[in-house]
């Protein structure tokens, strides 16, 4: 959906929070100079997610801003990490300048919007679980609900990493998956269970034409003993069921990762 408003740009759908993601030490203090360094996984760079939310949060405040995140996903497979990691550190910036949380999952959402990197993640995080967008935007200019779902899952990562922006700048891939989500959507209001959105995901992937010969060989693998289903938008999968048995089919495949749903949302440790 396109609006002038970027707090009212999003996307439709059903995606859920997992135990897995981004954890951010920032460190703040007023300069006569704006420097705003960033490292992700020991590794510093431009990360321009972050970079844009820690704008947003501090306006137009001279400080220095250092941010250091770790990663328990690999960025690039629709795990949502560019925006679990610019929230993170968004949180913990708010949390330092005794600020509302709800600037950080603004300045997340604006950010991902504007890179094209994601349309949905942080208000599917701001929902927290298992969470049904219904209308797009960030709450509560849009409507996300957490349904009363749980779930041990698998992960699989498949191969090489998706260029999300790619996909959500090329007009043809747009269409197709504007097409399908609407009519799975629609199935999914009918039955919003966990084995429906396994069910639907599959054939949202396909008639998007989103899915690779290899993540539906693995999805086969993992359905022998559960549900599975490809992670939009990446060369991965996820899956639930017989956890070990889950495991052990999607492991000749690559990397794989346990997890759960997670109900609590994201929170300031110790």
């Amino acid at each position: 959906r396109q609006a002038e408003d970027p707090l009212e740009v999003g996307s439709r759908g059903v995606g859920m929070s997992i135990s897995l993601g981004s954890t951010s030490e920032v460190e703040f203090e007023k300069s006569d100079d704006l420097d705003i360094s960033i490292e992700v996984d020991g590794e510093s760079g431009d990360y321009p997610v972050t970079f844009d939310a820690i704008k947003y949060l501090i306006s137009n405040q001279k400080c220095k801003v250092a941010v250091r995140t770790t990663s328990d996903l690999p960025v690039g497979q629709g795990f949502g990490m560019s925006a679990s990691g610019a929230l993170s550190a968004a949180i913990a910036l708010c949390e330092i300048m005794d600020i509302p949380r709800q600037k950080a999952f603004e300045a997340c959402h604006v950010a991902e919007v504007r890179n094209g990197t994601g349309l949905g993640d942080v208000a599917g995080i701001f929902a927290g679980g298992f969470e049904v967008r219904r209308e797009p935007g960030l709450p509560p200019k849009g409507a996300v609900e957490a349904l009363d779902i749980g779930a041990e899952l698998v992960l699989g990562v498949i191969g090489d990493p998706i260029s999300t922006s790619e996909f959500l700048t090329d007009r043809k891939h747009r269409e197709k998956i504007s097409a399908a989500g609407k009519v799975c959507m629609e199935a999914f209001y009918e039955d919003p269970t966990l084995d429906c959105m396994f069910a639907l995901g599959l054939e949202f992937v396909e008639e998007a034409e989103l899915f690779s010969i290899e993540v539906l060989r693995a999805v086969a693998a993992a359905d022998q003993y559960g549900m599975a289903s490809m992670v939009m938008l990446g060369n991965a999968v996820f899956s639930a069921g017989d956890i070990e048995k889950i495991e052990d089919a999607l492991s000749p495949f690559g990397p794989t990762f346990r997890c759960a749903i997670d109900r609590k949302g994201p929170r300031i440790v110790p």
